[in-house]
């Protein structure tokens, strides 16, 4: 029986890995060459599986971090506690194969038919997949108005840092970062874990209908998305994507 293209993208390919940088001393971005690869919305994921020699096996999600126009397809890992990720981080070269099966995922998705203004807020990691409707924006050309509010540790430990201060320098583009452990006289942003008076500052008006995507850890997303609620955007326009200490999506 011929199998339908969903069925066939859900298979698990072989992957080429052509290029590994590192972004912060414990965030790696892996650039992949997957023959056949039909192509994905900003804001998927997929799954990476790794199998041992004795044929033991362990799988994890990552978030995609390249826009769909991208000529590769790309992960960026965080080295956190597992079986997975720290081989991701430390272990892979260039030239290596890994397996993968996707893409995944069709409501933390963004395209420009899905309008704005867009509001994205990443903790940590969870800036991958918001990365990619950056990338896409920027590829598609889209004119909706973008504001990112992206929570790291450290400036040091922030992804993509200078990716995002080239995006700052563009009109449409608004971004704002606040670091929970820089040390102080370091830094002169916004400074803690993110709360409601960070939101109020940087959200967009609720007279604005943001459409706003929040990615990060479980405990983060709940504060992002209950703060919003709490300052009178409309839930229906907020959404998630959540992971715990196993690195899931991101």
């Amino acid at each position: 029986m011929e199998r339908t293209p969903l069925q066939r993208r859900l298979t698990w390919q072989t992957a080429t890995v052509v290029e590994s940088v590192f972004e912060t001393p414990r965030a790696k971005t892996i650039t992949l060459d997957v023959p056949g690869w039909t192509g994905h919305r900003a804001g998927q994921h997929v799954d990476v599986r790794l199998t041992a020699p004795d044929g033991y096996q362990a799988q994890r999600s990552y978030s995609i971090a390249s826009a769909p126009e991208d000529e590769h397809l790309m992960l960026t890992v965080e080295r956190l506690d597992g079986e997975v990720s720290p081989y991701l981080v430390d272990e892979v070269r260039v030239g290596d194969e890994l397996e993968l099966r996707g893409p995944i995922g069709g409501y933390f998705v963004w395209d420009d038919d899905l309008g704005g203004p867009l509001f994205l807020i990443a903790g940590g990691s969870g800036l991958v997949p918001l990365r990619s409707m950056l990338r896409h924006h920027r590829a598609i050309r889209s004119r909706i108005p973008v504001r990112v509010l992206s929570s790291a540790r450290s400036l040091e430990l922030l992804i993509y840092r200078e990716e995002l201060m080239e995006i700052a320098a563009y009109d449409l583009f608004d971004v704002s970062v606040t670091l929970t452990r820089e040390p102080s006289g370091t830094w002169h942003g916004y400074r803690g874990r993110l709360d409601q008076e960070v939101l109020a500052e940087v959200a967009w008006s609720v007279d604005d209908q943001a459409l706003t995507y929040i990615c990060g850890p479980t405990a983060f997303a709940e504060t992002a998305s209950a703060g919003l609620v709490a300052l009178g955007h409309d839930p229906g326009r907020i959404r998630t994507e959540r992971f715990g200490g196993t690195g899931v999506r991101s």
